[in-house]
This record gives structure tokens, sequence and C-alpha cells, in this order.
């Protein structure tokens, strides 16, 4: 079952939006659309280049957590953050030892591979992208898309 954690906005915060999620592909699916309709809440039109950015984002980070970031009975948890120029598309997994390369893979690149764009994607449409292990438990992916104010 999905759970909205916190929806946050006030003056004195950085506007933040976080839900734990399934770790399948429904929760997957349901973290690109939530991020979509955080952005409407925020005033980011859906039809806009951010909008799209952020769902494409979203949807390979959701993707990958569920592929290699998943244990039985564990979910995930997607938080955006809207700060000065940017939002920050922020997906926490329970398998820290699972980290992504750092540069995605040449044989990704081929067109022909079944898998492994999903990081090519996430640096071509992110400012930037990177990965931190803040706890024992956990990793988080993250990566900042230009959003004008």
């Amino acid at each position: 079952m999905e759970s909205i954690d916190a929806v946050t906005e006030t003056p004195a915060q950085v506007p933040q939006f976080t839900v734990r999620l399934s770790a399948t592909g429904r929760g997957a699916r349901l973290a690109r659309r939530l991020a979509v309709q955080q952005l409407a809440a925020w005033e980011v039109p859906y039809d806009s280049e951010v909008s799209h950015t952020v769902a494409v984002v979203t949807a390979e980070l959701a993707a990958n957590a569920v592929a290699h970031g998943r244990l039985p009975g564990r979910g995930f948890r997607l938080s955006l953050l809207r700060l000065h120029g940017h939002v920050r598309v922020e997906v926490t997994d329970v398998r820290p030892e699972h980290l992504p390369p750092t540069a995605p893979a040449a044989e990704a690149r081929s067109l022909d591979a079944d898998s492994g764009r999903g990081l090519l994607l996430v640096s071509a449409y992110a400012e930037r992208w990177g990965c931190e292990v803040r706890d024992t438990c956990t990793k988080t992916v993250w990566a900042e898309i230009a959003c004008p104010q």
C-alpha cells in the first residue's frame, strides 16, 4: 500500500514532497505520475519541458530502485525538492551495496542492448546526478533538473 509521508510547502522551508512506494512496477509507474502531479501543484505545467524531464528522470530512477534496490517487503522512497533554479529528484532504496556506476557502461550505449540505458537518460536530461549512502541501510540516487522560478 502506498502512503504519503509528507507534503510540505512553508516559507521557512524548501518545498518538498516525499512518498514511500512499493518496490514494484506499479510503484515505479506511480512515482512518475506523482512527480508530475506535484510539479503541477508547484505551478509547473503538465505539458512543460521541465515536467517531461522530471517524469523521465523519476521513471528511470524508480525503475532502477525496483530492479537493483529491492528487498522482499521493503519499498523505496521518492522525494522531490523545489530548490532555487531546479528540482531535485531523490529515490532512496534499501540496497546501499548496489551502487550505480559512475559512468554508464559502454555496452549500454548500444542500440541493440536490452537494458542499461536508464542512467544514460538521466545523465542526458539532468544538470547533474549522483548517489549518496547516508546510512548503513539505504542509498539515495538523485538528479537535479533545471526549473526556472
